[in-house]
This record gives structure tokens, C-alpha cells and sequence, in this order.
């Protein structure tokens, strides 16, 4: 039996490395950090035409048709580059919800131009509590006419300042959390920026007062199917940044001298080297089989998700740590790259859920 990528994956995987070196350098990557918005349009406009934007998009609405672990492939080269933007928001998150339980008429109005590049979703998930506990979603949603109204405060919700929709988790009528999906531009949806510690991401507070929505069926199956998603799409772009992190420190170690000789030849440095690569093949496979167990519905889908997700950002916070001390001083200067991943590592770790959040519903699904 083959536990590796098939023939097809490996091809994409080497065609996005070979793309991204290309377009997204660091020297490109900081000069989008410098941007108000921080959204690359045209490497997102190149990138549309690769079809990533659509890549999970079913067929019938312009899209590739293909699943979580063609995608994780893609995500993994992303954050091996360190790439700015809403993809993983836009073309995975958000597309997730609406291909998961959207009525053929939402799709038809958002997958569509999402998949041809000319619509960027988001989600918006965390309030004041800054969980993702359903517990600590306040936000609600009233019937009213045709459709919905939401009423709350959503924080940190990413690229919100250049969506066109926003998937929002809200409680509807019978108090049970589902997801909405909101016209970015209604009436009602107030959007403030905000200073993010990663600025090859960006964040806003998202107001919502009495702001139009329809409803995404699927209730709390939904909402912990896009956890799920959300779980191994942050896993994927934390493995490649752990790879990035690693390679930078290696190859610094090989040309820095300390005593006359490369400080790669010291055993300290050596073993730190050594634990990040012990980190990340074991972490690899289960990132792999996390994405497969999504596509074919395994029964351990959920709980696999949630590992991949605890224990890749544990790595990636982790791997980026000793990466950075390996450079030495230059390290934890702006001017050297390391920071880049460093910082990335940080928001992937809080993003939708913490490792402590995920090792917790591991054991509430496993029923320890």
C-alpha cells in the first residue's frame, strides 16, 4: 500500500514550490506587509488562473473538483513560502462552508466568481472570548422576512477588509450556533482594521447590527465540520513553515564560523536541527491522512483533524523557536526573513482553535 502523495499531487506540489519561489520571494512577500490592505491582487489574479481559487470548488460551479488533501498540498507550499493573503480564508474556509451546506443558489452567487478570482470570502468566528467554543458565540441571528438579520460583535476576522461575503457563526432562533453568509458590503456590517503581530496576515473587527444574511444549513455538524477544515488547512501551512524554518537554519549554520569552523559542526547545534526533523515526518503523515480521512468521511475524521492541528502548530511554534536561536543575534533582527515564520507560527497557533483547545476535544471525541 502507498502512504505517499499520488503521482498528480506530487506534480502539484512541485509546480506550486516552482511558482511560488518565483513570484512570492520574501522581498515580494515584505513588500505587501508595507500594504494598507496587505492582499496581493496580482499574484491572487495569477494564482486564479492556476485554478487554486477554485481548486475544492465543485465542477458545476467552475472549480477543480478536488479535495482536502490536493489542497493541503497547495497550503503546505504556501506556508513554506510564507504567503500573503486570504487564500486559506477565501478558497478554503469559506468555500468549505458553502460547498458543505449552501443551497444551490448561494453557491451558484459566491463559489462561482470565488473559483474565477473575482469574489474573496472570509469567516468570522471568535467574539470577545477569543474562542471557538460554541459556548462563547454570542453573536445571534433573526428571522425576518426572506431571511436572516445578525446582530453581535465578531473579532479578529481575517481579510474581512477585502471580502466581498463573510461566513458567520451566530446563534439562530432555537439557540443552536449555524452559519450565515453576509454581503461584506450590506447595510449593517461595520469593518475596522486592525494591527496584527503577522502582517502577512491581516484582521478586523467586524460589527454587525441588524446586517442581512441567509442561512447555511447543517447547524453544529456544520460548524464542527468547518473546525475540522479549518484544523488541517492551518496544520498544512504550519508544516511548510516548519520546513522553511528548518532549511534557513541549517543553511545558515553551514556558511556562520564560530572558532574557525562552521557552527554547524557544533553537536548543540546539530541536535536542534535533528529534533525539528524528528518533529516533522511523523507530523507530515498525519497531516496527510487528517486531509484523506476529510475527503472520504472516515469515522475519525474529527479527531484526526484536531491532532493534526494540535501537534503541527506545536511543532511549528516550536521549530521556528530554535530556528531563530540557531541564527544567533541576527535572528531577532527585522531585517533578517526568520521573523516572517516566527510570527506566522504565532497567529497559526491561536488561529481556530489553540493545541491545548484541540488536545481537549481529542479526548472529548475519543471519550477519555
Amino acid at each position: 500500500m502507498d502512504f505517499g502523495l499520488s503521482e498528480e499531487q506530487q506534480q502539484l506540489k512541485e509546480s506550486a514550490r516552482a511558482f511560488l519561489s518565483g513570484e512570492c520571494p520574501t522581498t515580494f512577500v515584505r513588500k505587501t506587509m508595507a500594504t494598507g490592505e496587505g492582499y496581493p491582487r496580482e499574484l491572487y489574479d495569477h494564482i486564479a488562473k492556476l485554478g487554486w481559487r477554485g481548486l475544492i470548488v465543485p465542477e458545476k460551479f467552475g472549480g477543480a473538483g478536488l479535495g482536502m488533501l490536493d489542497m493541503a498540498v497547495i497550503l503546505e507550499e504556501g506556508g513554506y513560502a510564507a504567503m500573503p493573503g486570504p487564500f486559506l480564508f477565501s478558497s478554503v474556509l469559506a468555500a468549505s462552508a458553502l460547498k458543505l451546506s449552501g443551497s444551490e443558489q448561494l453557491k451558484a452567487k459566491w463559489l462561482t466568481p470565488l473559483a474565477e478570482g473575482k469574489a474573496i470570502g472570509t469567516v468570522a468566528i471568535v467574539e470577545s472570548a477569543g474562542s471557538i467554543d460554541q459556548r462563547d458565540i454570542n453573536a445571534t441571528a433573526t428571522k425576518g422576512g426572506a431571511g436572516f438579520h445578525l446582530t453581535g460583535a465578531k473579532m479578529f476576522v481575517p481579510y474581512a477588509n477585502v471580502a466581498d461575503f463573510v461566513v458567520v457563526a451566530a446563534k439562530n432562533n432555537a439557540r443552536e450556533i449555524s452559519l450565515f453568509v453576509a454581503d461584506a458590503k450590506a447595510p449593517g456590517v461595520t469593518i475596522r482594521s486592525l494591527k496584527n503581530l503577522d502582517l502577512t496576515r491581516r484582521v478586523s473587527n467586524v460589527e454587525l447590527k441588524g446586517a442581512p444574511a441567509e442561512q447555511l444549513g447543517g447547524g453544529d455538524d456544520l460548524f464542527a465540520k468547518l473546525i475540522d477544515v479549518a484544523a488541517i488547512a492551518v496544520a498544512a501551512d504550519s508544516l511548510g513553515g516548519t520546513e522553511r524554518a528548518l532549511e534557513m537554519a541549517v543553511d545558515y549554520s553551514k556558511v556562520r564560523e564560530q572558532f574557525g569552523k562552521p557552527i554547524g559542526s557544533f553537536q548543540a547545534l546539530k541536535h536542534a536541527a535533528a529534533e525539528i526533523v524528528a518533529d516533522v515526518e511523523p507530523a507530515r503523515a498525519m497531516l496527510w491522512y487528517a486531509a484523506y480521512a476529510q475527503d472520504t468521511g472516515a469515522a475519525d475524521a474529527e479527531r484526526v483533524a484536531s491532532m493534526a492541528k494540535a501537534r503541527l502548530c506545536d511543532i511549528y511554534s516550536r521549530g521556528t523557536d530554535r530556528a531563530v536561536l540557531m541564527h544567533g543575534g541576527i535572528g531577532f533582527t527585522w531585517e533578517h526573513d526568520m521573523h516572517l515564520w516566527f510570527k506566522r507560527a504565532r497567529f497559526n497557533e491561536s488561529y481556530f482553535g489553540s493545541p491545548s483547545f484541540h488536545r481537549e476535544r481529542v479526548a472529548v471525541l475519543g471519550a477519555y
